[in-house]
C-alpha cells in the first residue's frame, strides 16, 4: 500500500502552526527600543536570512525523503551525524519546555489555577497531537488554524487600532543585533524542518509553501510583540488580551497556539532519536519529549530565551552551511562513511567563528557572514583534497 503524502495545503497549516507563537511574540517585544520601523526592518531582513536557509534545508529532506538528521549523514557520515542528532533532541526538549513555560504562564495571566496545572495541560494537549499524528490531524489541525488565524486578527486589531506610543522599556538594542534575533527563530527550525517535508507529494511546491507562511507569520508574530510594547506600553501579552475583554479568546490564542507549535518540537524529537537507534520507537519517544518538557516548565523559569536561541544558531548555522555546499554545490554525499572527520572540523571553525562574531556588531547579523565563511571553507577544503 503506498505511503499516504501530506499535501502542500496540510504543510502550509503545519507551518502556520508553527508561526503563532506566544515565544515569538515575547521576542518581538526586545525590539521595541528601536522604534517601530527599524524594528519592523530588523525583523523582515532577519527573517529573509534565516528563511532562505530554512528553504535550502527543507529541500535536502525533501528531495531525499530523508529526515532532517537523516540528511546530516549525508554530510557528516553514519556516526558524525549522531552529535548532531543528540545535540538536536536535547534543544528540541529545551524547545518545548521554554514553549510550554510561556504558554502556562501566559494562560495563567488569564485564567489564574496556577503555572503548574496549565503546564499539564498544555502539555497533555501536545502528547494527544502526538498520538494523533502528522498524517491525521486533517480537520482538527484546519478547525484549530482558522481559529488562530481569526484571533491573532483581533489581537493585531487591539494591539494598533489606538495608535498611540506607550512607554517603552528595557535595555537597548543594536540593529545588528536585532537581525540576528530575528534569524535566530526561523534558524531553530532548520534542524527539523525536513521531518515534515519529506512527507510532502510535492517537495518544492511543499517547501516553499511552508518557509513562506511560516516566514510571514513568524513576521507578525514579532510585529505584535513589538507592537504591544510600543503601542500599550505592556509586554505581558496575556494583560493585553485581559484589558482588550479577550478572557476566554485570548486563552484559546494561548493554549493552542503552544500546541500547535511544540508539537513540532516534540514530535521531532522522536523522529531524531530514530536517528540515534533503530530500537527506538518514534512516537512514544515523542511523547516522553512532550513530559520532561512538561516536568521542566514546572520546575524552571524561563522568562529569557535569548542566549538559548543564540546558542542554537551557533551549533545550526555552521551544521546547515556544510550540508548546503555538499548537496547544492560540491555534490557530495558522505552517507556511506562511518565519520567524515574533515566536515566536522570544519563545522567546530564554523561553531567558533559564530560565537567571535557575537561579539561584532554586523548590519545583518552575524548568521550569514558565519555561513558564507563556513560553505567558502567547505569548496576549498574540497579543492584542495582532490588537486591532492
Amino acid at each position: 500500500m503506498e505511503k499516504r503524502r501530506t499535501s502542500v495545503f496540510e504543510n502550509g497549516l503545519i507551518w502556520f502552526g508553527a508561526g503563532v507563537s506566544i515565544a515569538e511574540i515575547l521576542t518581538g517585544t526586545y525590539f521595541a527600543p528601536l522604534g517601530f520601523g527599524k524594528g519592523i526592518l530588523a525583523i523582515l531582513i532577519g527573517h529573509v536570512i534565516g528563511c532562505c536557509m530554512l528553504f535550502f534545508s527543507g529541500m535536502i529532506g525533501g528531495r531525499s525523503r530523508k529526515s532532517a538528521m537523516e540528511t546530516v549523514k549525508i554530510s557528516f557520515g553514519q556516526k558524525g551525524s549522531l552529535l548532531f542528532a543528540v545535540l538536536n533532541i536535547i534543544q528540541l526538549v529545551g524547545w518545548t519546555a521554554i514553549m510550554i513555560y510561556d504558554g502556562a504562564v501566559a494562560a495563567d495571566g488569564i485564567w489564574k489555577t496556577g503555572r503548574l496545572v496549565w503546564c499539564i495541560v498544555i502539555g497533555g494537549l501536545i502528547a494527544l497531537w502526538i498520538l494523533i499524528g502528522i498524517q491525521n490531524l486533517g480537520k482538527i489541525n484546519t478547525v484549530a488554524m482558522t481559529a488562530l488565524f481569526v484571533l491573532t486578527i483581533v489581537l493585531s486589531f487591539v494591539i494598533f487600532a489606538d495608535g498611540s506610543v506607550g512607554g517603552v522599556s528595557g535595555e537597548g538594542m543594536t540593529f545588528g543585533a536585532a537581525v540576528e534575533l530575528s534569524v535566530a527563530m526561523p534558524l531553530s527550525w532548520l534542524p527539523l524542518i525536513s521531518d515534515y517535508t519529506r512527507e510532502a507529494k510535492s517537495p518544492f511546491k511543499a517547501t516553499a509553501v511552508s518557509v513562506i507562511v511560516y516566514g510571514v507569520v513568524s513576521c507578525w508574530m514579532y510585529v505584535i510583540g513589538m507592537g504591544a510594547a510600543i503601542f500599550t506600553g505592556e509586554s505581558d501579552i496575556a494583560q493585553i488580551l485581559v484589558k482588550a475583554g479577550l478572557g476566554v479568546a485570548g486563552l484559546i490564542i494561548i493554549v493552542f497556539s503552544t500546541v500547535t507549535t511544540t508539537f513540532l518540537d516534540a514530535y521531532s524529537a522522536g523522529v531524531s532519536s530514530e536517528t540515534v537507534s533503530a530500537k527506538i520507537n518514534g512516537k512514544w519517544f515523542a511523547v516522553g519529549a512532550a513530559v520532561l518538557g512538561t516536568i521542566g516548565a514546572v520546575l524552571f523559569r524561563m522568562d529569557d530565551i535569548t542566549d538559548f536561541l543564540y546558542l542554537i544558531g551557533s551549533v545550526f548555522a555552521p551544521m546547515i552551511a556544510i550540508q548546503i555546499a555538499d548537496y547544492f554545490i560540491l555534490k557530495e554525499d558522505h552517507s556511506g562513511r562511518n565519520v567524515h572527520v574533515q566536515n566536522l572540523v570544519i563545522w567546530v571553525i564554523g561553531f567558533a567563528v559564530y560565537r567571535m562574531l557575537m561579539k561584532v556588531d554586523i548590519i545583518v547579523g552575524n548568521t550569514l557572514p558565519d555561513m558564507a565563511i563556513t560553505i567558502l571553507i567547505c569548496i576549498l577544503a574540497e579543492k584542495v583534497k582532490r588537486r591532492s
